[in-house]
């Protein structure tokens, strides 16, 4: 006797049943793209008991007539596909032919259909696979599809459902996404009778991701759009401030189909490089527009993967779209015309009054016995080195650098003409912020036109000294300051390994570091703004990070996380007291940053909160 049999159809549809219907979420999906497939313009979907008791997708589509309805619950049949150049350019939502079928294989199925040139509908009643019921009934143009008691006749698979909210709550995220990727449409989710969320047709696509993702998002998403060849990137990406701690605020459509890409969930995350810390991620709604045949959906049997012909294309194209909106977006929030101009008539002629409030601020305060009435500004050379006040064509600027000694907290300054600074003058204005003083010696305060503003005194120096390493590495060989007394370091085994394998990019950022024997290696030399810096616990902290990390992407992002831990080494601390002068080289050499808001590992450097924001909180308005 043969060992090998076919198996029963009603056998393999429960087994392609576990492939697309995964839990409820599953059912609602793929009904919910049946329903767009056939040019809904309005689609309602009915939940009881987080799926388990009933789901009822209703739409107002071109509906099917009676021997159609009965042929779309068989295997394979489909409307969509026709010969294999469609298999190759698929540009429907649903093409399997395995939907309803598998979902009519483990629940009481009911459809109901009529096509709008029909007087009458056809309404088929299928119980685990077997059509009980065919008969001609009244009903408006479009479809209905009933599933109830999923996965009665599987209670192997019904007892791995969860609870009722858990089921919900992603049927919820199901009914979003989809919405998301078709504002034209309207949407409505019911829950035991009780509509959960309603969406109107949206002529405007801002409006729609508003309504799903919030309305305070409003001031929080930017808008992105790039073009390349015959690819398009758009959509709305959220400004660092809004992250989430996973990726279920990430909304990506291939061609109008939600997907969950790693490719271009990659290229997002690039996009954001040294804005997010780890374990972060953005909230983003990106629409790729691609050619049908040049992208594959047939990966997954629940149609949510792709792979594209041109991946590189399009993850570049992501990540530069992303990166190039935050560029843009990446400037202070308050305005520096209307500060300076503020400022500038306080003064009534003299910029001097304004700094002089830095001394004032500072030293009307007495730790020992609080506020002093007789305090007086503490400039008595009249602070023409640290002006920090928008004043005439001659206002100065003031370059922060590391003292000759290399204490990174002591900086020599060397001024510079407003002409100089042209290009950033528009847009960054940190030096303008009227400095109060520093908050546990750790945040510093100011003031502008808006509001409070408050800096991360270290965060914000380890964004600058990052940049003024990376424009080093990237020019021409990094200058090094020879120690006096090699210092040896000594490792694991695989830290040796991985250092070993850098020691040649290293020596073109400055780090001279040759084998001694073994697993100790000698440091001769570090990049010159890290002249006077401890040694050993810089080299011990990069290879322990890569070690963590790995650096299969590459020796241009191994050393790039060397930058950052330089930065972070070669900085001032928290807790650690700044005069004047210090403070406002701070403001001015973030000033000259490319990305001032955040430091190389994603933290902000400033936060802000306007006058509006205060006056609520002390009541003020309502």
């Amino acid at each position: 006797m043969s060992k090998i049999k076919i198996l029963p159809e009603l056998i393999s549809n429960k087994i392609a049943a576990g492939e697309v219907v995964e839990r409820p979420a599953s059912v609602v999906k793929e009904l919910m793209e049946n329903a767009l497939d056939a040019g809904s313009s309005r689609i309602i979907v009915e939940v009881d008991k987080g799926g388990r008791s009933l789901i009822r997708v209703s739409d107002n589509g071109s509906g099917m007539n009676h021997d159609d309805a009965l042929l779309a619950l068989e295997r394979y049949a489909t409307s969509k596909i026709y010969s294999d150049a469609d298999l190759f350019s698929i540009n429907t939502l649903g093409f399997r032919g395995e939907a309803l079928p598998s979902i009519a294989s483990v629940a009481r199925f009911t459809l109901v259909t009529r096509p709008a040139d029909s007087d009458s509908g056809t309404e088929i009643r299928v119980e685990g696979g077997t059509i009980k019921q065919v008969s001609e009934v009244g009903a408006p143009p479009g479809t209905m599809v009933s599933v109830a008691n999923l996965f009665y006749n599987t209670p192997a698979r019904r007892k791995f459902l969860k609870t009722v909210n858990t089921e919900m709550g992603h049927i919820a995220d199901i009914v979003a996404s989809i919405a998301l990727g078709r504002p034209d449409v309207q949407f409505q989710l019911i829950h035991n009778s009780k509509i959960l969320k309603s969406w109107p047709a949206a002529a405007d696509k801002t409006e729609r991701v508003l309504g799903v993702l919030g309305s305070d998002m409003h001031s929080e998403i930017f808008q992105i759009e790039k073009e390349s060849q015959d690819v398009k990137v758009s959509g709305w990406i959220s400004s660092p401030r809004m992250s989430r701690k996973t990726t279920r605020g990430t909304f990506i459509f291939v061609n109008g189909r939600f997907v969950r890409d790693r490719v271009i969930q990659h290229a997002l995350f690039e996009g954001y490089t040294q804005r997010l810390v780890k374990g972060q991620f953005p909230v983003a709604v990106v629409y790729i527009t691609v050619p049908f045949d040049q992208v594959d959906v047939n990966v997954h049997p629940t149609k949510s993967e792709v792979r594209f012909a041109k991946h590189r294309m399009v993850h570049d194209l992501v990540k530069s779209a992303v990166a190039e909106t935050l560029d843009r977006q990446d400037r202070p929030l308050w305005d520096p015309q209307t500060d300076a101009k503020s400022q500038w008539d306080a003064t009534q002629s003299s910029p001097l009054k304004v700094q002089s409030k830095i001394g004032e601020a500072r030293s009307a305060f007495d730790g020992s016995s609080g506020f002093r009435a007789d305090a007086k500004p503490a400039f008595k050379d009249g602070g023409s080195r640290i002006q920090h006040t928008v004043g005439p064509s001659s206002r100065k600027i003031h370059q922060l650098r590391p003292s000759p000694g290399g204490d990174a907290a002591i900086w020599n300054f060397e001024p510079g003409t407003r002409r100089e600074q042209t290009d950033l003058w528009p847009k960054k204005r940190f030096a303008d912020l009227v400095v109060i003083g520093q908050i546990h010696n750790t945040y510093i305060v100011c003031q502008s036109n808006d509001g409070l503003i408050l800096i991360d005194q270290h965060a914000a120096h380890e964004r600058i000294m990052y940049e003024q390493l990376k424009r080093r590495s990237e020019g021409l060989k990094a200058q090094a300051q020879k120690l006096l007394v090699p210092e040896t370091v000594e490792l694991g085994f695989r830290e040796a390994g991985i250092l070993e394998k850098l020691l040649s990019e290293f020596e073109g950022i400055g780090l001279e570091i040759e084998p001694f024997g073994g697993n100790t290696f000698v440091v001769k030399a570090v990049p010159e703004l890290l002249a006077g810096r401890e040694v050993k616990p810089l080299i011990q902290d990069i290879v322990e990070e890569l070690a963590v990390e790995g650096f299969s992407a590459g020796p241009a992002q191994s050393i790039d996380e060397c930058l950052k831990l330089m930065a972070c080494h070669s900085t001032i601390r928290a807790h650690q007291a700044l005069d004047e002068k210090q403070l406002q080289g701070l403001l001015s050499q973030l000033d000259r940053c490319e990305n001032p808001s955040h430091c190389p590992h994603g933290r902000p450097t400033w936060i802000q909160w306007t006058v509006k924001e205060l006056e609520k909180k002390f009541n003020r308005i309502v």
